[in-house]
């Protein structure tokens, strides 16, 4: 069942399932907070944007700072054509163990070519989300800084066998902005 506003609020003040929690939709800008049936998060102020420059090698399994050029402190970036930048919400998550997240892009950024693709807060996880922002556009496109980034559909069900943190998860409790890994 996907959950809705009220459903999303309890849980975020009963379980702290969102911190810091926002309970509306603010429209300030690029919008972000609570939604009727989700929550749009926030992406933070650094930011890691894909580059060739080093002729790197993007391998999921050694993955490399390399691959990266950091951003910090700035009200926005550019992403360049045809790219990519990472970058770490304002949000702490601690999903509940009958609760995943399913992260869609946020249609103001999506029409204008910006992608995020599908990400699963799965049931137990806790941390920092880190959120993909794909460039599909042959021109720069400007992201912004502690605004309004992706939005999260929330589905409950019964509580699995295992969850995410039972089985120590590689991404459990992640802060900032967290390269692929590979056990």
């Amino acid at each position: 069942m996907i959950l809705n506003d009220k459903q999303i609020k309890r849980l975020a003040k009963e379980e702290e399932m969102i911190s810091p929690y926002v309970g509306e939709n603010v429209s300030k800008g690029i919008s972000h907070g609570q939604d009727s049936m989700g929550y749009t998060l926030r992406c933070g102020s650094e930011f890691k944007i894909f580059t060739n420059i080093k002729g790197a090698t993007a391998d999921p399994k050694n993955f490399s700072e390399d691959n990266f050029i950091t951003v910090k402190n700035e009200e926005s970036i550019l992403i360049p054509p045809n790219s990519f930048a990472l970058a770490a919400s304002l949000e702490y998550f601690k999903m509940p163990r009958n609760v995943t997240g399913l992260v869609t892009a946020k249609s103001t950024y999506a029409r204008c070519g910006l992608g995020v693709p599908p990400t699963v807060l799965e049931a137990g996880w806790h941390g920092v989300l880190v959120l993909e922002f794909s460039n599909h556009t042959s021109n720069s496109i400007r992201l912004y800084a502690n605004s309004g980034a992706a939005q999260i559909l929330f589905f409950q069900g019964d509580q699995p066998e295992i969850s995410y943190a039972d089985r120590n998860g590689r991404y459990q409790n992640q802060v900032g902005i967290t390269l692929a890994k590979s056990k």
